[in-house]
């Protein structure tokens, strides 16, 4: 079992930057592929990035490469999402999730309870 807490959500201005943490229990962290998704009101939970548990491999859609990066302490048993320049669009729920078959996170094994980022002038 593998309980995820996110934080570091919040309201920002568009072009700001924000980091967002997840903290994992359990001993298990560094066997588990960790990513982020987010959920917009109104739309379906979408893929955010995704980190290998090895931390060499990273995965991310177009609408956030060269603005997001995803890391990963595997001593800290914490998992880690630089948003800069960010834009209202990016306004969501932001869920922590875990795979541990999967490095792209193609299937989700646990989630966070999520943490809200708003991005608003």
């Amino acid at each position: 079992q593998v309980q995820l807490v996110e934080s570091g959500g919040g309201l920002v201005q568009p072009g700001d930057s924000l980091r967002l943490s997840c903290a994992a229990s359990g001993r298990t962290f560094s066997f588990y592929a960790m990513g982020w998704f987010r959920q917009a009101p109104g739309k379906e939970r979408e893929f955010v990035a995704a980190i290998s548990s090895s931390g060499g491999s990273t995965y991310y859609p177009e609408f956030v490469k060269g603005r997001f990066t995803i890391s990963r302490d595997n001593a800290k048993n914490t998992v880690y999402l630089q948003m800069n320049s960010l834009k209202p669009e990016d306004t969501a729920v932001y869920y922590c999730a875990a795979s541990y078959s999967y490095s792209d996170l193609r299937e989700v094994d646990y989630w966070g309870q999520g943490t809200q980022v708003t991005v608003s002038s």
